[in-house]
């Protein structure tokens, strides 16, 4: 007995809009850091909110709070990481 477990061909996740109220930060840095977070999560972990099927959300709320003084580098990566826990039904989703 096997189990099949195919991976989806192509994941899309499309960010519209980060607020970045209080920080002070290269905005640039911020998404190239928080892109390259993200698809690695992905990568290693899928959207576990997807599992049956294409999936579209709204807005993500409910994620932790980040402090002000992170490097552009830093804050991308925790956005990143927060957003994909969000995607992984932790948070508030708004379908």
């Amino acid at each position: 007995m096997g189990v099949n477990r195919e991976q989806p061909s192509a994941i899309r996740v499309e960010v519209g809009e980060l607020v970045l109220d209080g920080f002070h930060v290269d905005p640039e840095g911020v998404s190239a850091a928080f892109e390259r977070e993200l698809t690695r999560l992905v990568e290693r972990h899928g959207v576990p909110l997807a599992t049956d099927g294409p999936l579209t959300l709204d807005a993500l709320s409910g994620l932790p709070p980040l402090p002000a003084g992170l490097s552009a580098r830093r804050l991308g990566q925790e956005l990143a990481r927060a957003v994909h826990e969000g995607l992984s039904g932790h948070g508030e989703v708004t379908r």
